[in-house]
């Protein structure tokens, strides 16, 4: 039973760790953040990478069942999107991915974000590359959606989405400050992404 609740406590303090100070935090500091000793954590995990990797890969899960939702909702495709990046930015889920998984896609298409999802050597690694290709494959499907809808930014690609869900608001002493600075943030980030008739305008221009 402590096992258990020691384990929770560990993977809970990891999540909170990593999410402020992102995956370079030592192992020392998610264990007074669990308030267990050092030993405690690596008797779980054998050494940072394997608590880095199990972390990632649940945050990598969680993102692709939400793009999912979203991708299952009736609504109209902006405002699944919307959602989904809303409710993503505020789990805090985006800080917690795989580093290479945010700038998988640039410079090419949906598709070809997953394709470049970096070679990896052990069994577990390459079960994280599928987790990789899902989540990639999903919020791609989210993104054409909406670009179909007319509704998206005709150059927003799949890594911009993911950029935004990461996006992390000024650090600030006061929680309620630090939560509206985020939503604002991310309400300005969010209609960046957002298609206007200036773009349909533009687009017109260039092909006639």
């Amino acid at each position: 039973m402590d096992a258990q609740r020691n384990l929770r406590l560990v993977l809970s303090a990891a999540r909170d760790v990593f999410g402020e100070q992102g995956y370079g935090a030592p192992m020392e500091e998610v264990a007074r953040r669990a308030r267990v000793g050092v030993g405690t954590v690596y008797r779980r995990f054998p050494n940072k990478e394997a608590l880095v990797r199990h972390i990632a890969e649940e945050e990598t899960q969680r993102l692709t069942d939400r793009a999912r939702e979203a991708l299952a909702r009736d609504d109209e495709p902006w405002g699944a999107l919307e959602a989904f990046v809303q409710r993503s930015a505020a789990a805090g889920t985006g800080r917690l991915l795989p580093p290479d998984l945010l700038t998988s896609g640039f410079g090419g298409s949906q598709q070809s974000s997953a394709e470049r999802v970096p070679p990896q050597r052990s069994p577990s690694e390459e079960n994280g590359r599928e987790d990789a290709r899902e989540l990639l494959s999903a919020v791609g499907q989210l993104v054409e959606r909406t670009r179909a809808a007319g509704q998206l930014r005709s150059d927003v690609t799949v890594a911009d989405l993911m950029l935004v869900i990461a996006t992390t608001p000024p650090r600030m002493d006061d929680p309620a400050r630090r939560a509206a600075a985020g939503r604002r943030l991310l309400e300005i980030l969010l209609q960046g992404l957002r298609a206007t008739g200036d773009d349909d305008a533009g687009e017109e221009r260039q092909s006639g």
